[in-house]
């Protein structure tokens, strides 16, 4: 938890009632009698793995506790899956707080596919929810020659040892050109004179690109006249519904106010574009520094409050580069069971994930780049019932024991994992583990989740058992602590 300190409030200030618990009295240096705020807390989800770790469940859990959820990196290559009472929403830009009727914040790390985030608006008010989400006006917008261009250049790369996965919908051509200076910004969206001078001068650049060094012919998607229409009148609706926002003044005012926070980050750390197995990584910042620079939120707040690593109980991806862990060959078999039993698809693409047992040196270099306050492990049902439970405790490197991921992919693609064994844990009700608690739970896979605790020197927070909320078994709420 971190404290907001307002300035020095003197015994003739005026404090309602119903704030008076949000205050603590003190005498300042002068002797005089002061107050300072309690401040909202924050807490930062981020996954610490390859992705698809199950963050939506957790942030929807500890959403509850927030008035603000904030995405703070990435679009809509981000699946989260949510499910209430059996009923399952599938969320790609909206902000899964939604779900529990929360402010949702697209900071302005994000890069943004409005068509994508006005579907999952109308489609959530047609199952009768209404998000109330509002985006940054220094996010990036998706335009449709980013999707073009990234379906052509992920073709190109197909027989390569650069192909990096992808899901083809313009997220990293975005993010070039943002770090270009040629992107369309949200905010340009509300001017039609600065969204036509924007048009006028990276549209040309695009059309000439698709043409003379992809040689494909254009159309609707590179026509400057075109997308002015379309996405003048875009601006009109997020006037219209007052959905644009300083995202950094917003959140900071919500603090301020004594809201608390979520911020949700997308994808996970290894694929972190400075922090992971780089080039077969995510185009942003999913470890917890990113919520900073995606909102405009000061790093000290994000440093004070509680930064939760979400891990799977063993390790899948999207995509292609080294893997240590992969269940292959003779243990293919093996790798579809997980697959089918955890429903390892992705949300976003449908592709199968690669399966691989949990890899801790990876862990631990997640906890070096994020300094977890405590973590929440997913899909321990999923491992039950197996003959036997590996986890790649280390790596065997040029004769060398590793305790941690090398800072070259190459480097990691030379590791040589060494296992460690845990003994099986039966199947059983995992809906009455998540109602009666921790001490349900098999006694070897509470052996499992305390060995992963330890090696991270950090707390066990949450442990997920299936895929309903009900179905995770809280031990502590980082809005608590």
């Amino acid at each position: 938890m971190f404290r907001w300190h307002s300035p020095g409030i003197g015994v003739s200030a005026t404090i309602s009632d119903a704030d008076i618990e949000s205050y603590v009295w003190f005498k300042d240096r002068n002797g005089f009698e002061a107050a300072q705020r309690i401040a909202c807390m924050s807490v930062t989800i981020v996954g610490s793995q390859l992705g698809d770790e199950g963050k939506g469940a957790l942030v929807d859990l500890w959403g509850g506790e927030a008035d603000v959820v904030s995405r703070y990196q990435g679009g809509d290559n981000a699946g989260h899956t949510v499910v209430e009472n059996g009923e399952e929403y599938k969320l790609s830009l909206v902000p899964s707080g939604a779900i529990r009727n929360k402010i949702g914040v697209l900071g302005n790390g994000c890069v943004v596919n409005l068509d994508t985030l006005f579907d999952e608006i109308d489609t959530l008010r047609d199952r009768g929810i209404d998000p109330e989400v509002r985006i940054a006006r220094r996010a990036h917008v998706i335009m449709p020659y980013h999707r073009v261009l990234d379906g052509i250049e992920e073709d190109a790369k197909s027989d390569s040892d650069l192909d990096a996965g992808t899901t083809g919908r313009g997220i990293g051509p975005t993010y070039e050109d943002k770090a270009g200076r040629r992107g369309i910004r949200v905010g340009d969206l509300l001017d039609r004179s600065t969204l036509r001078e924007r048009l006028e001068y990276v549209v040309p650049q695009k059309r000439a690109l698709a043409e003379k060094v992809f040689d494909i012919d254009v159309g609707a998607q590179f026509d400057t006249d075109v997308l002015f229409d379309k996405y003048a009148g875009i601006g009109e609706r997020l006037r219209e519904e007052s959905m644009t926002v300083n995202a950094g003044k917003f959140l900071n005012d919500c603090l301020g106010s004594g809201k608390n926070i979520l911020f949700e980050g997308a994808q996970g750390t290894s694929i972190d574009i400075d922090h992971g197995i780089y080039p077969y990584v995510t185009s942003s910042n999913p470890t917890a520094g990113g919520a900073a620079t995606g909102t405009g939120i000061g790093p000290t707040v994000i440093g004070q409050g509680e930064v939760v690593g979400i891990i799977k109980s063993y390790l899948s991806r999207v995509g292609t580069g080294p893997l240590p862990t992969e269940l292959i060959d003779q243990d293919e078999p093996l790798a579809d069971a997980i697959r089918e039993r955890g429903s390892e698809f992705g949300t976003v693409t449908g592709r199968p994930r690669r399966i691989g047992w949990l890899d801790m040196p990876m862990l631990r270099h997640a906890q070096r780049a994020n300094g977890f306050t405590g973590i929440a492990v997913n899909h321990i049902d999923v491992l039950a019932e197996l003959e036997t439970i590996k986890v790649g405790h280390s790596y065997e490197l040029d004769g060398e024991t590793r305790m941690t991921m090398p800072a070259t992919t190459e480097r990691w693609n030379e590791c040589e994992p060494v296992y460690r064994t845990f003994d099986p844990w039966p199947d059983v009700s995992w809906s009455d583990v998540g109602e009666a608690g921790y001490s349900s739970l098999p006694s070897n896979a509470q052996a499992y989740l305390e060995y992963i605790a330890a090696e991270l020197d950090t707390s066990l927070y949450a442990i997920g058992v299936g895929p309903d909320r009900a179905d995770t078994v809280e031990l502590t709420n980082p809005f608590d602590r």
